[in-house]
């Protein structure tokens, strides 16, 4: 399966993941209607939606100008590929200490 490039089935995709969202966060409080459990559910979102923009944004823009964001996975490589390169390497980018 290819990539979407259909703008409609874009912005399609973008508000069902809306809706689900909404969705989940509806049964969430409905099962548990407690004011806690709305703050819990605001802070988890807010807090998961500010990692993906520091794994989006601030990586690319600010820290490694070299990467490009392709998804969490993506990232979750690039972690992986600097934390190999900083133990074969020392701190400052020479040899091994």
């Amino acid at each position: 399966m290819g990539d979407i490039t259909d703008p409609r089935l874009i912005y399609l995709k973008g508000f069902l993941f809306l809706f689900a969202g909404f969705l989940a966060a509806a049964a969430l409080l409905l099962e548990y209607p407690t004011l806690r459990t709305a703050l819990l559910l605001g802070c988890a979102v807010w807090c998961f939606a500010r990692f993906y923009y520091f794994a989006f944004y601030v990586i690319e823009h600010y820290v490694d100008p070299g990467y490009r964001f392709a998804g969490l996975g993506s990232f979750a490589l690039y972690l992986l590929r600097r934390a190999r390169t900083r133990t074969t390497r020392g701190p400052d980018g020479g040899p091994p200490v």
